[in-house]
C-alpha cells in the first residue's frame, strides 16, 4: 500500500486562469471526483480539453453513484437507479455511509434501513462490509466503490483522448484515518492514483475564491448541506501582493496577487442530511399506502416496494422544495394495488422537526471552533443538495438572518470544479495562479503513547501530538532515550458516546541497538532515537521518518585544542538521567515542510545520524494490503474483460441480426429487382443456406464466440459481394465510359492541332514546342486504348446483368486520367523563346558527315510515320 507513509506535500497554489504549457507535447490529465452518497460530479485538467464538469453517457451533468446487476450485465448512474425497483437486492447505493466503518455500527445500520434488501455479511480479517449477490459473487464495499470510480476514469477518459492515472477526490473534514483511506483504496482498486484528497468544505472555498479577489479580509461560512451530513467550515480569505526581493527597491516592480484561503473552524452534523430527510418522506408515504390499502399489515420485508418507495421519496422531496405539495402515482405498486396519494410540505417538515436544530448546529460550532461571532462573518454560502430543501434554509434564516445567506456558488458543482483546480496546482505541468491552501484537523486529539522506562519502573506515557486545529501539513519530531528496538501507539482521544476508533496504528522502530552502538563506538555522548511524524496535505496520519542522532567528539588537531580551552560538561549531565528512557520533547516545524533542525553542536562536536527503519501494525478498520490489492484488482479487470467481449459479442449479434433481416428481404424480393436481376441463382441458393444456419444460431439462444459470429457474417458477404459489384459496376460504367470516350476525343484533338503547330514552327525555323518522341507516346496510347476499348465493348455485349463485367468502371477511369494527365502536362509547357539573331554574319564552314546527316533527317521530318498515319 504505502499510502500512510506518503511524505506530505508543501501548501500548493491554485488556479485562477488555467495555463497550460506545451500542450503540443505534454500530454497531462487531472481527475476530480466529487464522490457523494447520492451523486458523483466528475471533472478533468487537460491541456486543450475545456475545463467543465464531465458529462456521463445520457449528457447528464451528475451521475448517481449507484451500481447495479442485471442479471450478467453491470450497470451505472442513472441505468442502476432505474432498475432498483425491481432488482433491489443486487442494486448498491449510498456506499458513502459505510467508507472504512465497521459492519454493526451505527453508519452500518443506517444503511440497513434504506437498503434493506441487500445481503450484508462482515469481512472477517478487516471488520468491513461485503455484499452478496444471488449467485454467490460477493464484493466489499471498497470494491463496489472502486466500480463506480472505474466508471467516471472511463468517462474522463474518453474526453481526454487518453488514460487518465491521477485523480483527486473529495471527502468530508470529519472523515477519520480509516474513511480516508478506504477512498484511497477503491482509488487504487479502480486503477488510478490517489493525488491528494480535499476536504469538500475546502474544495468549495477554492471555487469560491477563483474569481474573487479579498483586499481586506473576509471571513464566510461555506454551509455544504449533502445527502450524508452537514458540514460547516469558516473559512478567512485575503488577498496580498507580493513583490520578489529582487525588485523590491524598484519603484515601477509590479507585484503578484497571491489570495490565503485558511480554515479556521468547523461544525458538522453526520445524522442530519438529505438521506435522512429521504427516509422520513419514504416512511410517511409508507404509512399512507398501509392505512389506505392493507388494513393493519405491513410493507417491511417487502423489499421491491420498499424500493419504489425510495425513489418515490427523493422525487417528491426535489418537488417540495418548490411546491407546497407533490402527487405520488406507482403503477401496479404493491399486490397490482396503484398507489396515489398527496403528500405535503408541512407533513414532510414535520416529520423532520427534530432535524431542525440539527440543521444550524453545525454553523454555531463553527463559530465556537474559530473563536468568532456571527458579526465576524461576511456571508454563509449555501452549497450542497439539501441546501435547496425550504426546511433547511428557513432554519439558517431564523438563527443567523436572511441578510447572512449567499447562493453564489454552484450547489451541486462547486465541489469539484475547486477540487480539479487544486489537482491541477499539485501538478508541474500546469500554471496557476496562487491561492495558498491552510486546512486544519478538525477531530480529537491524536495521541503518541509509548512504554518508557523510568526511576519508578515501567510506565505507559502518552503525549499530545496532534490537537483539534492542527494545521494540514504540520510536521513534529519526538526524541527518545531508547537503547533497544521499541514500539509507538497512535490513537484518537476517546471521547464519551463517539463511535471512533481510537487505535490507528502501531509502529514498531527496530535496528536501534546496532544504530547505538555505532555512534557510540564514534564517540556519541547520550545518542537519541527521534520520529518524525506528521499530518499530510491529505489529513492522514503519516511518520515521515525514524534515526538515532548523537554529537560525535571533534578528534581532530583543532578539536582537541578548542576542547582543552572550552572543557564539557556533558557527562555530568547526563549520568543523573542514565536511568530515564522516556520522551525527552516533542518539536513542531512551523514550516510544514521543513524538518526540525538539529541543536547547534558545542565547537567540540560534530551532529551524526544513523537511519533507523520501522514497520507499522495497522488498528481498526484494516488497510488493503499489496496482496488484496492485486488479487482485487484482479478480480475487478476481469468482471471489467469480460463486460468488453459480451458488449462486443453483442454488438457482432446485433450487426449479424441486422444483416439476416436485410438479406432476408432481398432474398425475397420481385424478380425485377436490383438483387434478383444480378445475382445467379447458385448464388442464392448458398445465401440461403448460410441465412438459415445464422438464424438457428441466434434463435436457439447459442450465440456462440465472438469470432463464430464474424465468420458467418463474412461468409455471407463474401457471396454477397460479387452481386452488389455487378450492380455497382452497372450504375457506374457508363458514365466512366463516356468519360474515356471524351478522354481520347480530346487526346486525338491536340494530337493534331500539335502536329499543326509543328509543321508551321518548321517553316518559321521556330524551336519545336513537342518533341517526336512525345507525340508518338500519345498517339500509341490513344491507339491501345481504343483498341482496349473497342474489345471490351464487344465482349461486354455477350454478357448477362448476373455475370461478372468485362469492362470495369474503375479501369476505364485509370486509363481516362492518365491519358489525360499526360496531355494537360504537355499543355501547360510554355512556348519557347525563338533563337536570338545574329549581330555577325559567320563564314560558312563546310558540315561534317555527321552534320549533314542531321540536316537531312531535319528535311525529311515531313516523311515521319505519325504525319503518314493522320
Amino acid at each position: 500500500m504505502g499510502t500512510l507513509l506518503s511524505s506530505p506535500r508543501k501548501p500548493q497554489s491554485l488556479l485562477l486562469f488555467l495555463l497550460f504549457v506545451f500542450p503540443q507535447i505534454i500530454n497531462a490529465s487531472v481527475l476530480a471526483i466529487d464522490y457523494g452518497a447520492d451523486f458523483t460530479k466528475v471533472s478533468l485538467m487537460k491541456p486543450g480539453v475545456p475545463f467543465d464538469v464531465v458529462l456521463n453517457r445520457d449528457s447528464k451533468r451528475k451521475i448517481a453513484s449507484s451500481v447495479a446487476w442485471k442479471g450478467e450485465e453491470r450497470l451505472f448512474g442513472s441505468d442502476a437507479v432505474n432498475i432498483a425497483a425491481r432488482f433491489p437486492s443486487t442494486s448498491y447505493s449510498s456506499l458513502k455511509f459505510l467508507q472504512g466503518t465497521e459492519y454493526g455500527t451505527t453508519p452500518s445500520q443506517f444503511h440497513a434501513l434504506i437498503q434493506p434488501a441487500l445481503d450484508v455479511s462482515e469481512v472477517p480479517d478487516r471488520k468491513t462490509h461485503r455484499f452478496k449477490r444471488k449467485d454467490g459473487e460477493s464484493w466489499t464495499n471498497e470494491e463496489l466503490v472502486a466500480m463506480q470510480f472505474s466508471y467516471v476514469k472511463d468517462l474522463a477518459e474518453d474526453v481526454a483522448g487518453e488514460r487518465v492515472r491521477d485523480a483527486v477526490v473529495t471527502v468530508p473534514a470529519y472523515y477519520s484515518q480509516f474513511e480516508r483511506q478506504a477512498v484511497l483504496d477503491s482509488l487504487e482498486l479502480a486503477g488510478l492514483k490517489g493525488l491528494a484528497l480535499i476536504n469538500d468544505g475546502t474544495a468549495i472555498a477554492i471555487n469560491y475564491a477563483l474569481s474573487r479577489n479579498f483586499p481586506t479580509l473576509e471571513n464566510h461560512i461555506i454551509y455544504d448541506a449533502g445527502a450524508s451530513g452537514v458540514r460547516a467550515t469558516l473559512v478567512s480569505f485575503h488577498t496580498v501582493t507580493t513583490v520578489p526581493e529582487s525588485k523590491s527597491k524598484s519603484k515601477s516592480a509590479k507585484g503578484s496577487d497571491v489570495t490565503h484561503v485558511t480554515v479556521l473552524g468547523y461544525g458538522y452534523d453526520r445524522v442530519a442530511s438529505g438521506s435522512e430527510m429521504d427516509l422520513r418522506l419514504r416512511e410517511v408515504l409508507q404509512q399512507k399506502f398501509e392505512t389506505a390499502h392493507m388494513r393493519g399489515g405491513s410493507l417491511t420485508g417487502e423489499h421491491r416496494a420498499i424500493a419504489k418507495l425510495w425513489k418515490e421519496a427523493a422525487r417528491a422531496k426535489t418537488i417540495l422544495s418548490a411546491n407546497t405539495e407533490s402527487r405520488v402515482s406507482i403503477e401496479s405498486f404493491h399486490d397490482d394495488i396503484d398507489f396515489r396519494a398527496t403528500v405535503t410540505r408541512a407533513e414532510f417538515e414535520e416529520a423532520c422537526a427534530d432535524l431542525t436544530p440539527r440543521f444550524t448546529r453545525p454553523i454555531q460550532d463553527a463559530l465556537t471552533d474559530a473563536k468568532l461571532e456571527l458579526s465576524d462573518i461576511t456571508s454563509i454560502v449555501l452549497a450542497g443538495g439539501a441546501s435547496r430543501v425550504p426546511l433547511v434554509q428557513t432554519a439558517i434564516k431564523v438563527t443567523f438572518g436572511e441578510d447572512k445567506i449567499a447562493h453564489n456558488v454552484n450547489a451541486d458543482e462547486a465541489a469539484v470544479l475547486g477540487a480539479a483546480f487544486y489537482g491541477a496546482s499539485l501538478s508541474s505541468r500546469f500554471k496557476t495562479k496562487e491561492i495558498k491552501i491552510q486546512d486544519r484537523h478538525v477531530l480529537p486529539e491524536i495521541q503518541l503513547s509509548f512504554t518508557g522506562e523510568t526511576k519508578r519502573g515501567k510506565r505507559l506515557l502518552n503525549t499530545a501530538l496532534f490537537p483539534p486545529g492542527s494545521k494540514y501539513g504540520t510536521k513534529k519530531t519526538a526524541s527518545y532515550r531508547k537503547k533497544d528496538d521499541f514500539e509507538l501507539s497512535f490513537r484518537y482521544q476517546q471521547k464519551m458516546g463517539s463511535e471512533l476508533i481510537p487505535e490507528i496504528f502501531d509502529a514498531e522502530f527496530y535496528g536501534v541497538k546496532a544504530a547505538m552502538k555505532n555512534l557510540t563506538s564514534r564517540g556519541a555522548v547520550e545518542p537519541l532515537m527521534k520520529v518524525e511524524v506528521g499530518l499530510n496535505e491529505s489529513g492522514m496520519l503519516v511518520i515521515h521518518d525514524a534515526w538515532a542522532y548523537g554529537e560525535v567528539k571533534d578528534e581532530s588537531i583543532t578539536g582537541k585544542i578548542k576542547n582543552f580551552f572550552a572543557g564539557s560538561s556533558s557527562s555530568s549531565a547526563s549520568a543523573s538521567e542514565e536511568t530515564e528512557e522516556s520522551a525527552t520533547e516533542v518539536t513542531e516545524s512551523e514550516t510544514p515542510t521543513e524538518t526540525e533542525e538539529a541543536p547547534e553542536p558545542t565547537p567540540t562536536t560534530t551532529p551524526a545520524t544513523v537511519p533507523v527503519s520501522h514497520r507499522i501494525s495497522h488498528k481498526g478498520v484494516l488497510p488493503y494490503t499489496k496482496k488484496q490489492i492485486s488479487a482485487a484488482r484482479t478480480r475487478l479487470i476481469a468482471v471489467e474483460n469480460a463486460e468488453k467481449l459480451r458488449h462486443k459479442k453483442e454488438e457482432a449479434r446485433n450487426m449479424l441480426e441486422g444483416y439476416l433481416y436485410r438479406m432476408r428481404d432481398l432474398l425475397a424480393g420481385e424478380p425485377t429487382s436490383p438483387f434478383m436481376l444480378y445475382s445467379k441463382e447458385e448464388e442464392r441458393q448458398k445465401l440461403e443456406q448460410r441465412m438459415s444456419e445464422a438464424f438457428a444460431l441466434i434463435h436457439e439462444g447459442d450465440e456462440g464466440e465472438l469470432a463464430e459470429l464474424w465468420r458467418r457474417r463474412e461468409e455471407m458477404e463474401t457471396i454477397e459481394k460479387p452481386i452488389q459489384f455487378r450492380y455497382e459496376e452497372n450504375e457506374a460504367a457508363p458514365k466512366e465510359l463516356t468519360n474515356l470516350q471524351q478522354a481520347i476525343h480530346a487526346g486525338k484533338s491536340f494530337l493534331e492541332s500539335a502536329l499543326q503547330n509543328r509543321t508551321m514552327e518548321e517553316s518559321e525555323g521556330l524551336p519545336h514546342k513537342y518533341t517526336l518522341e512525345e507525340l508518338e507516346h500519345i498517339k500509341e496510347s490513344i491507339l491501345e486504348t481504343e483498341k482496349w476499348l473497342q474489345d471490351g465493348i464487344e465482349e461486354q455485349k455477350k454478357l448477362l446483368k448476373n455475370d461478372d463485367p468485362v469492362l470495369i468502371s474503375a479501369e476505364m477511369k485509370a486509363r481516362g486520367v492518365t491519358l489525360q494527365n499526360y496531355v494537360m502536362k504537355l499543355l501547360k509547357r510554355k512556348t519557347p523563346k525563338p533563337p536570338a539573331p545574329k549581330k555577325e554574319k559567320e563564314v560558312p564552314v563546310p558540315p561534317t558527315d555527321a552534320e549533314e546527316e542531321v540536316v537531312a533527317d531535319t528535311k525529311d521530318e515531313s516523311q515521319h510515320p505519325i504525319h503518314q498515319e493522320l
